[in-house]
Formats: C-alpha cells, sequence, structure tokens
C-alpha cells in the first residue's frame, strides 16, 4: 500500500509542498514571504468554503477606496485575496458566470497595487510582487487546485478562452500538451 489514506501534515505544510512544486514546474521566483502569503492564503480559503458575501467584489472594491486607514486596507485586502482565490484555484468555475477571470485577474491586481503603495515594508513588497506577477500565481494556485483534484481543465475551449483573456502562460502550455498551439494574434475581442 503506497499511499496513506490520511497524511500526517498540517494544511500549511501540505499547501506549502504544493505552492512550492507548482512555482518550480512553472518557473516563477518569489520572495519567501510572499509564498508563505500564498500558503496562508490557502489555509484560510479552503477548510471553510471561503465565506462568501452576496455584495459583488468591484463594489466592495470601490467602497474599499472610500475607506480610510485600517479599514481600507482590510478590505481591499479582502477583495485581493478572493481575486487571487477565484481567479486561480476556482477559475473553472467561472464557467457560464456573468463575469469571467479577467474580471477578477484586473480587480486583484489592482486591490494588491493598492496595499503596496500604502503599507511600507515586507507586506509592501508582497503586494507589489503579487500585484505585479497576479496572473503568474493565478497559475500556480490553478495547479495547486488542479494537483488537489478539484478542479478539471478538460474543457479545451474554456482553456483557450482563459488564455486569450489572460495571456497565462500556464494555459498555453496546458493547450500546447493537448496538441493545440495558441495563436496570439487572435485577441479577446472575439469572445463573447
Amino acid at each position: 500500500m503506497g499511499d496513506a489514506l490520511l497524511r500526517r501534515e498540517s494544511p500549511a505544510e501540505y499547501f506549502r509542498e504544493m505552492v512550492e512544486t507548482a512555482m518550480q514546474h512553472q518557473r516563477l521566483a518569489a520572495h519567501d514571504l510572499t509564498s508563505f502569503y500564498l500558503v496562508n492564503l490557502l489555509t484560510a480559503f479552503v477548510p471553510v468554503g471561503a465565506e462568501e458575501r452576496d455584495e459583488p467584489l468591484g463594489v466592495r472594491f470601490a467602497r474599499a477606496l472610500q475607506e480610510g486607514g485600517r479599514r481600507r486596507r482590510r478590505e481591499l485586502r479582502q477583495v485581493a485575496d478572493r481575486s487571487l482565490f477565484v481567479s486561480g484555484f476556482l477559475s473553472d468555475s467561472l464557467n457560464r458566470s456573468l463575469v469571467d477571470v479577467d474580471y477578477y485577474v484586473q480587480l486583484g491586481e489592482y486591490a494588491y497595487g493598492s496595499l503596496a503603495r500604502q503599507d511600507d515594508g515586507a507586506w509592501a513588497e508582497v503586494f507589489d510582487e503579487l500585484a505585479a506577477k497576479f496572473a503568474a500565481f493565478a497559475d500556480v494556485l490553478g495547479e495547486v487546485s488542479e494537483r488537489a483534484s478539484l478542479t478539471s481543465n478538460s474543457d479545451v475551449l474554456r482553456l483557450y478562452e482563459k488564455w486569450l483573456r489572460t495571456g497565462s502562460r500556464r494555459s498555453g502550455d496546458l493547450l500546447a500538451s493537448r496538441g493545440i498551439v495558441p495563436n496570439a494574434s487572435v485577441s479577446s475581442r472575439f469572445l463573447q
């Protein structure tokens, strides 16, 4: 019996290994604190089912920008973290949704960028890196999700649409591994 049915590691240890492996696969370099942040994001969202508010993230983002101080940072971080989690870990759930993955990518980039400009020190660097490499980190979370057997990329058309909308290198590599060469001359304006 090769693998045990129950693992003896904590969720943080499990996700740390998964995040590190995915980052190596995708040749994505990141600061240690940023990797730590991703692991904590996964451990916070996954077990509790990622509490959901009925309010759209765009509305929450706009309201957060009107807030001040700690409340503004807290709200922006919640919007950014949810955007990263949804665009990476739950991107397949956006199929037939009113908004697509590119909405979450842009929202997350802006929210993390805003946080980076408001903070100083180590967290500012983490938020700046998350904003600058948002799509790449979403790809890391997508790989973690697949390896955890929680999503499937069997819908090749959906994968191609994701590649067109985000330019995700990982989505392009997955398409190529399935014998489909992504065509960069086709733009997202052809998608409806």
